[in-house]
């Protein structure tokens, strides 16, 4: 089993779009962001303390650099955020991205660069697509034409890369090859197979192998194998459930992070942690996220 211990709340952040998880090893924190209320989240699980920073636009993710600032994904581009004095720094716009769209999720692979996506921020017009970011060099990679796109997530072994395209329901993976860029996608998970009624969120990949998904829609977050059969789902008292993150100093407490966006008020009366962080032991470690290679 990968989960050895029950699911706690660890923030009521009352998130409306609450995304992007991701540990940070140096500080021994978790970040993750509030897309829709332009935050950015800082939690110490150890003090139980939390703080925010306000962005100046949707925020769809951030994560930790080379150089002790944050790489930030904005819908205006990419901006380097500075934890303390609380500045942003634009420092890349994303080449042909249409004035509707914004970018939603990211990840590292082991060498420092950055995997997105981008989408339309309507959530209806199929022009949301993939990324990489090294060094300040921004490629096209992986699947176009998705209208909300997830992840990428990129294994342990930094051969594989999973790309989620939700309203599909579709969870797909390609091999990457020598120079880092992927190779053609196949379908790894067909959500609607599974669960139905949910949507693949964010997805992260285990020490195993195994990789994780949000499930939005869907009470739950899934844990499939290398050969996409369904392992395990873990259920949370909320609907929205985005995605999963590995921290603590054995990278075995799972973060998991949720949304009110959608809910009407008779929703959020029956899930009043909506929006909140939760919590538990995993029996399984995850990958330790390598810093954002700057230099």
């Amino acid at each position: 089993m990968a989960v050895s211990g029950p699911v706690s709340l660890a923030l009521d952040a009352r998130a409306m779009l609450g995304e992007g998880p991701v540990w940070d090893t140096a500080r021994q924190c978790l970040w993750f962001v509030d897309i829709k209320s332009h935050a950015v989240w800082c939690l110490d699980p150890q003090s139980g303390t939390s703080q925010w920073i306000e962005a100046p636009d949707q925020v769809g993710w951030v994560l930790p650099t080379s150089t002790g600032r944050l790489l930030a994904g904005l819908k205006s581009g990419l901006h380097l955020l500075d934890p303390v004095t609380r500045q942003f720094e634009k420092t890349a716009t994303i080449p042909g991205e249409p004035a509707h769209n914004r970018l939603n999720d990211a990840c590292t692979d082991r060498a420092g660069r950055v995997w997105f996506g981008s989408m339309d921020d309507n959530e209806e017009a199929e022009t949301g697509r993939f990324y990489r970011y090294e060094r300040g060099a921004i490629v096209a990679a992986g699947p176009a034409g998705v209208t909300i796109t997830n992840g990428p997530a990129v294994n342990g072994r930094a051969d594989l890369v999973y790309f989620s395209d939700t309203l599909g329901r579709r969870i797909f993976v390609a091999e990457l090859g020598e120079d880092g860029l992927p190779g053609e996608p196949r379908l790894f998970v067909d959500i609607a197979q599974d669960f139905a009624g949910a949507y693949p969120d964010g997805p992260v990949v285990d020490a195993e192998g195994c990789v994780w998904t949000g499930l939005w829609n869907g009470w739950a977050v899934a844990r499939y194998s290398p050969e996409g059969r369904l392992m395990e789902t873990v259920s949370l008292p909320v609907a929205n459930v985005t995605k999963l993150a590995f921290g603590g100093a054995d990278l075995m407490t799972a973060f998991v992070t949720t949304a009110r966006k959608g809910l009407d008020g008779a929703a959020l009366e029956a899930q009043p942690q909506a929006g909140g962080v939760f919590t538990f032991r995993s029996g399984v470690a995850g990958l330790a996220t390598t810093p954002v290679e700057m230099t």
